[in-house]
């Protein structure tokens, strides 16, 4: 297990909710501040910013959790302020819907629209606990003989903020990359939290599935791996302590690639799916 924050933030009182809070400037529209510290290379990280339109859209909805939630993201976005618009399709009694778009404004002044999103949100908790499945936890060692930014084996160009903010740990079998001796295989694991000790609640979730290196470093393909098109299904509520996050790639073809991520809970339930299409900077 983990070792513990020494003082352990809790849900609402985290650096990740001060960094994904959302201000309302009159009914649909928030303010916000992007936190630099959220930073990965050269640009915010897709999985803070899907949580920060994600917290938006739980205000804006009559539901508070995501249960699908698929964003495309149209230009990079940088830290400083940015205004969310959102839109409510539609109010249901057990799943509502809306979008939101994250906007900032470039050199020149002009607005520009960096991320679009449509999301069905509802109640986790009033969902049944019947559970069949298929799919099981992925085999990870012990978090104790797996290895992070910490250690100083995770070489990776650029600011690396966003490592300060995570408690992340990868499964050795996915370091080659690391080491010089990438795998070829499309696969990352590790165990993953926020370094400050918070549990994972749905927001967070959408963090969790865009924060391990990109499945492109094991198959010798090193730099920037920006996000096309994310898709986040929730699942269940996560219980607390640390998470299994499992990605894979099976194909990388015209200069992009896909990963499906899977996020594990203490209790081995799924609790949370995803695909992204990302683009890859291929050497000549």
């Amino acid at each position: 297990m983990p070792e513990a924050a020494s003082v352990q933030a809790t849900v609402g009182d985290s650096e990740f909710d001060r960094d994904t809070a959302v201000t309302l400037r009159e009914p649909g529209v928030y303010d916000v501040d992007l936190s630099a510290g959220w930073t990965i290379i050269s640009a915010v990280n897709g999985g803070y910013l899907l949580s920060v339109l994600g917290r938006a859209l739980a205000d804006a909805l009559p539901h508070d959790d995501p249960f699908t939630i698929s964003a495309h993201y149209l230009t990079a976005s940088q830290p400083g302020p940015a205004v969310v618009r959102t839109d409510v399709v539609r109010a249901g009694r057990t799943l509502s819907t809306g979008q939101a778009s994250l906007f900032q404004y470039d050199d020149e002044g002009r607005e520009v629209e960096r991320i679009r999103v449509l999301a069905s949100y509802g109640d986790l908790d009033t969902l049944p606990g019947d559970v069949r499945t298929t799919a099981k936890p992925p085999e990870i060692p012990p978090i104790e003989q797996c290895f992070g930014p910490q250690d100083a084996l995770l070489p990776v160009p650029g600011s690396s903020a966003i490592a300060d903010r995570l408690l992340l740990k990868l499964d050795p079998a996915t370091l080659g990359w690391a080491l010089g001796a990438p795998s070829g295989k499309g696969e990352m694991r590790a165990w993953f939290g926020l370094a400050d000790g918070r549990d994972a609640d749905p927001l967070s979730l959408l963090l969790a599935v865009d924060a391990l290196p990109p499945t492109a470093f094991e198959m010798d393909v090193m730099g920037w791996v920006p996000t096309v098109e994310l898709t986040v299904h929730v699942r269940c509520r996560p219980a607390p302590g640390p998470l299994r996050v499992s990605i894979t790639t099976r194909n990388l073809a015209g200069g992009f690639l896909e990963e499906d991520a899977e996020v594990w809970d203490g209790s081995d339930r799924l609790v949370a799916q995803s695909r992204q299409l990302a683009r890859v900077r291929l050497s000549d």
